[in-house]
């Protein structure tokens, strides 16, 4: 290594000074360092969007739930109301049914009253049905429709292979039949019962 010798005339000391960084320099290492103002509108929106859309599906897909639920609460409240008015129908059926028979009532013992010759019609049948070895036959009458039944089939008391029995409980158009085997209710509250029977079972064999 050779050492120069710098002539007096030429060397000079130049100060050796630290390097200023100016607020240029510094802003600039800010902006390349941090995202500008600008860049945080666009996240801020983008993250906005993004959750709005979210929201949006997480709120139609909770609508839809709530639509099913209330519908199916709908269906339930629905199905509660129809049972009251099915039962209601079945009532109001079986009502009418009973008002009909009781008007038939009404109109038998009306026509019973009229014609009190269709006892006799009702005491041929109730006889006619006994076996016919039937013994110790019993006839059981309303007072005066023993009376007619008497008259009209003019027969007497030694005559008659049945004896008849005068029995105020009975209504007027009925008959009962007693025999030491058997028995007949020819009554005209066992014929409506046995008719009110025979329609409510067809009603219920209609719906069966």
């Amino acid at each position: 290594m050779s050492d120069k010798v710098i002539p007096a005339g030429e060397a000079r000391a130049v100060p050796w000074r630290i390097p200023e960084v100016g607020a240029g320099g510094r802003r600039g290492a800010r902006v390349a360092g941090l995202p500008t103002a600008g860049g945080l509108e666009r996240l801020q929106k983008q993250a906005y969007e993004e959750g709005y859309a979210e929201g949006r599906e997480e709120g139609r897909a909770a609508g839809r739930e709530e639509v099913a639920a209330r519908a199916a609460r709908l269906d339930a409240l629905l199905g509660v109301l129809a049972r009251p008015f099915e039962e209601l129908d079945e009532q109001v059926e079986q009502e009418l049914v009973h008002l009909a028979l009781a008007i038939a009532q009404q109109l038998v013992r009306r026509e019973v009253k009229a014609d009190p010759g269709q006892v006799v019609a009702i005491v041929r049948d109730a006889l006619a049905a006994l076996p016919v070895s039937a013994r110790g036959v019993r006839l059981h009458l309303h007072p005066e429709d023993a009376q007619l039944v008497r008259d009209v089939l003019s027969l007497g008391d030694a005559q008659r292979p049945w004896q008849i029995v005068e029995d105020p409980v009975l209504a007027r158009g009925g008959c009962r039949v007693v025999s030491e085997s058997s028995s007949i209710d020819a009554s005209l509250d066992a014929r409506l019962a046995a008719l009110a029977a025979a329609v409510l079972g067809g009603e219920r064999e209609d719906d069966g």
